[in-house]
């Protein structure tokens, strides 16, 4: 099961490059531009087909793809039916466009995989159904926190709230999340609520005042119910403006992660080849992800719907972590490229609010050394990366 949880993520990860080259390819194609390469892999042909001007196919390094847009460099040899159609002939907003079709697609994907977990497979909560309901809040003896009949019943035992009720609303307001009825409880301390309960299909009625009680510091209202924990679908509308917000978060969490990643690599370094432990929440490369997919598929103490929702919350993840890590603006990532785009568009304009000619496209090539120390700079973190994935690798104990 550990070797298909592997497998599963890098067919995965196989699909979210072709979407990217996919978002490069249609709207590379959209603006006219032409394609002569689409792809999956580096290295030697192992099989490809032609279709119109493209050669599609497979290559035998996995390790990632392309798709070959003529005239990235201004320097690469053109026909002269091939240079209305150059990359960089195109104004700068199409280029933009173009290069960042595939991270937004990235993110697209993303959102889309969060939709179809919380509409189709669900996620592990607690429901609205009530599993138990406690004879008191205040046991008399409060050593052993054992009830007697002596003591006041909870509010919910009080009103004859039953295990297996489930909550439909209250005060008239329909409770579709317990995350929502807990807020009100809480927040209604010696305060009546009318609480209605399905059960076995009819609706009843209760009129429920919370008991007060301090926990943490804090006062709250507590009726003395539990409810069960079972797997939870969405309504399509619910999973859309979750996954948006799930989408946000992920985005936001993204940025912070990028932002400190310079701070991460000497604990990495002390995690690789020093006694340290591993840190979850530091660095993981993709060898890592794919260890943590498959410990993830082979746990027992998993449920077959709470595996395929933590696999498809790593791949949603991994996609909004990739988009938005494409989007860095350094050379030879596509965020580098959309720099050198922004700045062309800027020097067209600025040339022509003075009247003057349109300056030639930036020579990308100049640009090659800078190219090479970033390309150098991953390439060792990717190698440190594959070292602790190997040797020292996260443990999710699940």
């Amino acid at each position: 099961m550990n070797f298909l949880g592997i497998i599963a993520f890098v067919l995965a990860l196989l699909i979210s490059v072709m979407i990217h080259e996919a978002g490069h390819f249609f709207t590379a194609r959209h603006y006219g531009m032409k394609v002569t390469e689409f792809f999956l892999g580096f290295g030697r042909r192992l099989w490809s087909f032609r279709k119109g001007e493209t050669e599609f196919g497979i290559k035998a390094i996995p390790a990632g793809g392309y798709c070959r847009i003529v005239g990235m460099s201004v320097h690469e040899p053109l026909t002269e039916a091939e240079k209305p159609r150059a990359f960089y002939i195109a104004s700068a907003p199409k280029r933009l466009v173009v290069l960042g079709a595939g991270s937004f697609l990235h993110f697209v994907l993303g959102f889309l995989i969060l939709v179809g977990l919380l509409a189709g497979v669900g996620t592990t909560a607690v429901t609205t159904t009530v599993s138990q309901v406690s004879p008191c809040l205040t046991p008399s003896n409060t050593k052993t926190m054992v009830c007697v009949a002596s003591d006041t019943p909870s509010p919910a035992l009080g009103a004859g709230i039953k295990p297996g009720d489930e909550i439909i609303s209250i005060n008239t307001q329909e409770i579709k999340q317990w995350s929502e009825a807990v807020q009100k409880i809480r927040s209604s301390a010696n305060r009546t609520l009318l609480i209605t309960v399905k059960r076995s299909g009819e609706l009843i009625h209760f009129r429920i005042t919370p008991e007060e009680h301090t926990i943490n510091g804090q006062k709250m209202g507590q009726i003395g119910v539990i409810n069960k924990v079972g797997n939870k679908r969405q309504s399509p509308l619910d999973a859309i403006i979750h996954s948006a917000d799930i989408t946000r978060q992920l985005l936001k969490s993204s940025v912070t992660s990028l932002i400190s990643l310079p701070t991460k690599v000497v604990p990495l370094v002390r995690q690789t080849f020093g006694t340290e432990k591993r840190d979850a929440q530091g660095l993981v490369g993709v060898v890592g992800v794919a260890r943590v997919s498959g410990q993830t598929v082979s746990d027992p103490h998993l449920a077959g719907s709470e595996k395929i929702a933590t696999f498809m919350l790593i791949v949603a993840s991994l996609n909004i972590f990739v988009g938005v890590f494409n989007l860095l603006p350094l050379l030879p990532l596509d965020g580098g490229h959309m720099a050198v785009a922004i700045a062309d568009g800027v020097r067209n304009l600025w040339a022509k609010r003075r009247g003057k000619a349109k300056p030639a496209p930036i020579d990308v090539e100049k640009l090659t050394p800078i190219t090479i120390v970033v390309f150098v700079l991953l390439a060792a973190l990717s190698l440190l990366l594959l070292a602790a994935d190997i040797f020292n690798p996260v443990q999710l104990n699940l």
